[in-house]
């Protein structure tokens, strides 16, 4: 079996989706659908920056979304390539709802640019942030950030449990400063500690994925009430559940909750496999998901797409293992 994935925030760059342009009709008409849309350049925005301009959440957000089902489309209109779930991270999963017919893709990218401009404006910068943490569970972690807010009387939530051993934090910014200073393992974790804890803070320009972002997530509510889902071709699995879902309104409200609710992209990946799921192709031009599924899971295959080489070669590959 085969899953579909699509990369979130984080995995944009100066110049993703270049080839595809180059080589797929396609991707011409999608990127001229998604500009027309928006009344944005994104041809301009994606090949050719500023980085500072793609950066912008309201921007990155319908960026990756349109280069995400650009590679799917490129892919699925070329070859016989028929995945059994799709999932995404965080925005990525508005993609999976494109690529799986959950959701048009006019709606996919007009929600995106609302939310990421909603998610922005939700705390002021400066107030917000994010810190990747090295060496915990999200168990450990979500002990470690109740043990923040005891001290701080600030929010710190866990937003990622990307894989094994990287969990991502997201609160006020004075409070993951706190805890960076203060936090010593033997204080906290007397009952098999962690060996090691690392605190990296992340360039990012809110905190995602918090009770920080209920204003954005009021917002999406109200965005996605109006827009039409169906029931997929076949089933999502959705960051808030880590489980298959059919179901047209559910997956709506799941897309809601998402804005401020723990991506569980270590427990999605794992419900894949336990369903039957060992190939995994990542469409985007991307390889941050491949790097997190190799420490999920060493076992899994997962096929990335950052060429027309990548592209052509998909079906041969996948021919000699499945």
């Amino acid at each position: 079996m085969i899953t579909a994935l699509f990369p979130g925030q984080g995995s944009q760059y100066v110049g993703m989706g270049k080839f595809l342009y180059d080589n797929f009709k396609s991707t011409k008409l999608l990127f001229e659908e998604a500009s027309d849309h928006l009344k944005l350049d994104f041809k301009k925005l994606c090949f050719d920056g500023p980085d500072e301009d793609l950066q912008l959440t309201e921007n990155t957000q319908p960026a990756i979304v349109l280069v995400s089902v650009a590679t799917y489309y490129s892919v699925s209109d070329n070859f016989d390539v028929q995945p059994h779930f799709f999932a995404g991270h965080s925005v990525g999963e508005y993609s999976a709802c494109v690529a799986a017919n959950s959701l048009d893709f006019k709606d996919a990218i007009k929600a995106v640019k609302i939310r990421g401009k909603a998610m922005q404006e939700a705390v002021p910068v400066c107030v917000g942030g994010m810190t990747a943490v090295m060496g915990l569970s999200l168990e450990q972690a979500t002990l470690l950030c109740d043990w923040v807010k005891k001290n701080t009387d600030k929010i710190v939530e866990p937003a990622n449990d990307n894989c094994p051993g990287q969990i991502v934090l997201s609160g006020h910014k004075k409070a993951l400063d706190w805890m960076a200073e203060n936090f010593k393992v033997e204080n906290l974790f007397t009952h098999n500690p962690p060996k090691r804890v690392k605190f990296i803070p992340l360039k990012v320009s809110a905190p995602f994925h918090c009770s920080l972002m209920n204003p954005a997530q009021e917002k999406m509510k109200i965005t996605l009430s109006s827009m039409n889902f169906k029931s997929p071709q076949s089933a999502l699995l959705q960051n808030v559940k880590a489980q298959t879902v059919n179901d047209s309104s559910e997956i709506q409200k799941n897309l809601v909750e998402q804005v401020s609710g723990v991506v569980r992209w270590t427990q999605t990946i794992n419900e894949a496999h336990s369903q039957g799921s060992k190939y995994f192709i990542e469409f985007g031009d991307s390889k941050v998901l491949s790097g997190l599924n190799k420490k999920i899971n060493s076992e899994l295959k997962t096929f990335n797409l950052q060429s027309l080489e990548d592209i052509k070669n998909l079906e041969q590959n996948l021919r000699e293992v499945l």
